[in-house]
């Protein structure tokens, strides 16, 4: 495993990070608290030291929780960032609401509080906004929680988790100088946060964390017209109608341009990923042990060449099936 620097946190990150989305047991179907148990063991086992969950994610923390308790350590040298969910929904497009309707600092840090109790521990190294607008900006009192959650030791750092898809969308809050890290979609399809984000992460020392690298298993090359889902996955409405035969054509085109056969297209997706400027880590998905084996080889695996990094730029596909 490599390493690298989580902006200007001084922690130093795996490059693969885990992502545990998919251990919670609600929209991603097919796991059980057993399995998903072994797969974070075998991913800590191989040198992941970071994991991100949400509240959001129905049974996540509490597995996270069980698999760091079972260790040896506890869990010691594992960086765990959770996020906030709203408080009342928001949606993609602009919603209008009061920043003290959907993140008053009475919910943070309600919302803290039931995570450090699924978790069992006493802090987080990272919570983050599992939502934003940058109109929020410099309104409502979450910003004074969240001092006051660091000031108690219950949260190390602190960073937002930006809307699908808009990745401009935290550009004003993060010229402020108070966010730690920025959570974005970054993958071959969506090469958007390269145009601003990025770069001013860089500028602004906030670290990167990666998601999606993968987009939803559409840059696994798994994605195929007919593919079926078990029913109650969410993936049955990301790739619903067309969508299916859409991505199959795309990545088609990809693999014959980079010459490479589908085994090795997830490896390319995520060293695309970790080679965006200021990204400190690609936090991927990893249920069963062999998907945990083959993200995690990515380590071992070389750089992509700047001939590879200009042929994948002409593969941007601005989409947005989270619509």
């Amino acid at each position: 495993m490599r390493y690298r620097e989580l902006g200007r946190t001084g922690l130093t990150v795996s490059e693969i990070g885990f992502g545990a989305w998919g251990l919670g047991q609600g929209a991603w179907v097919g796991a059980d608290d057993d399995s998903a148990v072994r797969a974070l063991h075998r991913a800590l086992d191989l040198g992941v030291n970071f994991i991100d969950t949400a509240r959001a994610y129905d049974r996540s923390e509490g597995v996270v929780g069980r698999a760091l308790r079972e260790l040896p350590s506890g869990g010691d040298g594992v960086y765990v960032a959770t996020k906030v969910g709203s408080k009342i929904p928001v949606s993609l497009a602009p919603s209008g609401l009061d920043v003290m309707e959907v993140f008053p600092g009475a919910h943070l840090r309600e919302s803290l509080e039931t995570s450090l109790r699924e978790l069992g521990r006493d802090h987080v190294d990272l919570l983050q906004l599992h939502t934003w607008e940058d109109e929020w900006t410099g309104r409502g009192d979450w910003l004074e929680t969240v001092d006051a959650l660091k000031e108690e030791g219950k949260i190390r750092f602190f960073g937002i988790s930006v809307k699908d898809h808009q990745p401009e969308n935290v550009l004003t809050v993060l010229r402020t100088g108070v966010l730690d890290t920025v959570q974005v979609i970054y993958n071959i399809f969506e090469q958007a946060p390269s145009e601003a984000l990025l770069p001013a992460c860089a500028e602004y020392g906030v670290g990167v964390i990666g998601r999606v690298a993968l987009d939803e298993g559409a840059l696994t090359g798994s994605i195929r017209t007919g593919v079926t889902f078990p029913e109650g996955d969410w993936r049955n409405w990301y790739f619903r109608d067309d969508r299916a035969a859409l991505v199959e054509r795309r990545v088609d085109a990809l693999l014959a341009d980079l010459g490479i056969g589908v085994d090795e297209l997830p490896s390319v997706a995520l060293r695309f990923a970790l080679a965006g400027q200021a990204v400190s880590t690609v936090i991927v998905g990893m249920r069963s042990l062999a998907n945990v084996e083959r993200n995690v080889a990515v380590a071992e695996a070389p750089p992509l060449t700047d001939g590879q990094l200009t042929l994948l730029a002409k593969h941007r596909w601005p989409k947005n099936f989270y619509n």
